[in-house]
C-alpha cells in the first residue's frame, strides 16, 4: 500500500516536512519549512494538499506537536503520531546516524509508509483535560518529594518552616488535582 505520506520534524519553534510517496523514482521529494504557530501549521496544511498528501506523521516530541496534530485534524488532515524513540532506532538501522530536520523528516515519513501507520484520532476535549491534569499531579508529586528531601536536610528551624509551608500547599494541591 504506497500512499502519500508527509513526514513532520517537529520542534518548538519549526515543523520541517518531507513528502514521501513510496515511489519516488529517484526525484528529489518535496520538503518545507513552518513555523510551529496557527498560520504555519495553516500553510503547512495547504502544502500536504498541494501534494495529495493522504496522512501526516510526526513524533511526539515533548508537547510540541499538540498544537500541529489538533489544528491540522481541524483542517481534515489525517495525523498520526508515531514513538521517538522507534524512529529513531528505525533510522539507525536504515545507515542515517546524523539528524539533521531534513533527514529526520524525511525518515518519519519512510518509517510511516514501512510501519502502516493509521491516522490516530484527536483525544477528546475530556482526554486533553485529564492529560494536563495528570500532567500537573506528575509536577505536583516530584515537588512534593524535592522539598520533603530538603527539609531532611534543613539547616535551621526558619528554613525548616518554611519548606513546611510550601509542603503544605503541595499536598493541597495534589489532593485538588
Amino acid at each position: 500500500m504506497n500512499r502519500i505520506i508527509c513526514g513532520v520534524d517537529v520542534s518548538k519553534d519549526w515543523l520541517d516536512a518531507h513528502v514521501a510517496n513510496g515511489q519516488d523514482s529517484g526525484k528529489r521529494a518535496p520538503f518545507k519549512r513552518f513555523g510551529n504557530d496557527a498560520s504555519g501549521i495553516a500553510r503547512l496544511a495547504a502544502f500536504c494538499r498541494g501534494h495529495g498528501v493522504e496522512l501526516v506523521v510526526m513524533e511526539a516530541s515533548g508537547g510540541y506537536e499538540r498544537l500541529a496534530f489538533l489544528l491540522l485534524w481541524e483542517m481534515e488532515m489525517a495525523c498520526a503520531l508515531a514513538n521517538a524513540r522507534s524512529v529513531r532506532y528505525f533510522a539507525e538501522a536504515m545507515g542515517f546516524l546524523e539528524k539533521t530536520d531534513r533527514i529526520d523528516a524525511g525518515v518519519i515519513a519512510h518509517y510511516a509508509q514501512v510501519k502502516q501507520l493509521q491516522p490516530s484520532p484527536p483525544p477528546s476535549d475530556a482526554q486533553q483535560r485529564l492529560r494536563v491534569l495528570v500532567g500537573r499531579l506528575s509536577q505536583v508529586t516530584g515537588d512534593l518529594t524535592v522539598q520533603r528531601q530538603r527539609k531532611r536536610t534543613a539547616a535551621s528551624a526558619e528554613a525548616a518552616a518554611s519548606i513546611d509551608e510550601v509542603i503544605v500547599l503541595l499536598v493541597r494541591q495534589r489532593r485538588h488535582l
